[in-house]
Formats: structure tokens, C-alpha cells, sequence
């Protein structure tokens, strides 16, 4: 299908992370991608007769150029006392107290945490990488026996660019900041995934079965990691 006659719109692709503008035009001899730093969008220009299609598939090639971009858009959000963090998509404060032990605890909106306070950034992540495994573990657990499948493994990482990925060894991986995101964001990723251990494709029935498993409104829940997804991969940069 041509671009030519499509009026400009806002599109989405699930390996961008931010909304992009397609502008074909005919002057236009070679694709172009930048950054609209005041709407938070990408556009795009091509041939006018390029295909979308192609379009955006060349635009989601350059991911990691886009993540690059939008990391410099705002600065990191240490893990340092006195700063606010989602977790599962609710703001939490982060508390150093020397009246508290060194296993931080959350209690009342409050992460806190004791111990040597140049330590305190360190504990916090390594807790929150805990509950991370601990939560997409079970999450996955779940999800997978409703598919009656079983992954060989469930770990965790920090992905620049990748929620989640799932192996021809039936190995699943995750990124530890799904525990910052809101709990439909990350059910959406897990049920991706679990998907995967019986489609290795995109395909329609890959499609249909991942919208069984979360059992909720995918595109919705897609589009809500989308929006969270540039802060959360800020969180901890620069503790």
C-alpha cells in the first residue's frame, strides 16, 4: 500500500517506544527520523511512494538510536533518599533512616531503608530486583499454567530496549523496571511472552492466543507501558 493521499497521523509500533509521524513526500529521496522533543513524537520522512509498511519497519530498526535520544530528553532519577519512584505504577518515596536495618521495607507510600546511607541506592535496587523476579515469576507461573505450558526458566535483566523476550529454549527473560509499571503493563508483557512458548511469531494466532491469556485490553495495556516506558528506564541511571 502507497503513503500517497494519507493525511499526517499519529501511528504506534510495538518496537517504539514513543508515538511517529509517517510524511511522505516527493522531494523526499531517502528516509529521515527525528526526534519532536516539544510533543515527545518521531516523524518520519520517506519517498512519497514508499509503503508504510516498510516505513515503519526501517523506523523501528533504529530503536536504539530513539532510546539514546530520549534519554538525553530528561535526566536520570537516582535511587537517592528523598526521591519518588513508582512501584507497580504507585508513587513510593524513598526513606534513609538510621533507626532502620539495612532490608528495606515498604510501609505506608514509604520504601525504607537503613545502613550505611552511601549504600542506599544499592539496596534499593537490589530489592526491587528482587520483588521484580519474585512478582514476574509467579505472574508467569500463572499465565503459563491457564496456556499449559512451562518456561524452562524465568530471570530477569535490564534490557536497554527489550520488556521481555522469550527463547527457542523456552527461556524467559524480563527486564527488573516491569515492577515500576502499572500491574496491567506488566501482565501484558508477561502474557506476551508466555505466548511465544507456544508461537515463536507474531501471527494472527499468536495475536489471539496472547489476547486470551491477559484476558484484558492489550492495546490499552501496550499503550500505558509506552507511556510509562521512557521514565522507568531512567530510574536508578546516575545512583
Amino acid at each position: 500500500m502507497s503513503l500517497s493521499g494519507r493525511s499526517e497521523g499519529l501511528s504506534f509500533h510495538d518496537d517504539l517506544p514513543i508515538p511517529i509521524i509517517v510524511q511522505p513526500l516527493r522531494s523526499a529521496r531517502r528516509m529521515r527520523l527525528r526526534l519532536d522533543e516539544s510533543r515527545g513524537i518521531l516523524k518520519l520522512t520517506c519517498p512519497k511512494r514508499m509503503s508504510r509498511h516498510k516505513a515503519l519497519a526501517w523506523a523501528a530498526g533504529q530503536r536504539d538510536w530513539v532510546e539514546q535520544q530520549l534519554a538525553r530528553m530528561a535526566p536520570a532519577e537516582p535511587l537517592s533518599p528523598g526521591s519518588h519512584i513508582p512501584i507497580e505504577g504507585r508513587e513510593v518515596e524513598l526513606v534513609w533512616s538510621q533507626t532502620e536495618g539495612r532490608t528495606p521495607r515498604l510501609i505506608n507510600g514509604q520504601l525504607r531503608c537503613g545502613g550505611l546511607e552511601s549504600a542506599f541506592p544499592r539496596r534499593i535496587e537490589t530489592w526491587l530486583k528482587r520483588l521484580a523476579l519474585d512478582t514476574l515469576s509467579r505472574d508467569t507461573a500463572e499465565i503459563a499454567e491457564a496456556a499449559g505450558v512451562a518456561p524452562a526458566s524465568v530471570s530477569i535483566g535490564d534490557a536497554g530496549t527489550r520488556w521481555g523476550s522469550c527463547s527457542a529454549q523456552r527461556r524467559i527473560r524480563y527486564s527488573w523496571r516491569l515492577i515500576l509499571a502499572p500491574p496491567e503493563a506488566r501482565r501484558f508483557v508477561v502474557a506476551h511472552e508466555v505466548a511465544h512458548l507456544v508461537h515463536l511469531n507474531h501471527g494472527p494466532e499468536f495475536k489471539a492466543l496472547e489476547t486470551k491469556l491477559f484476558g484484558g485490553d492489550v492495546a490499552a495495556a501496550r499503550a500505558s507501558l509506552r507511556r510509562a516506558g521512557p521514565r522507568l528506564k531512567r530510574i536508578g541511571r546516575g545512583s
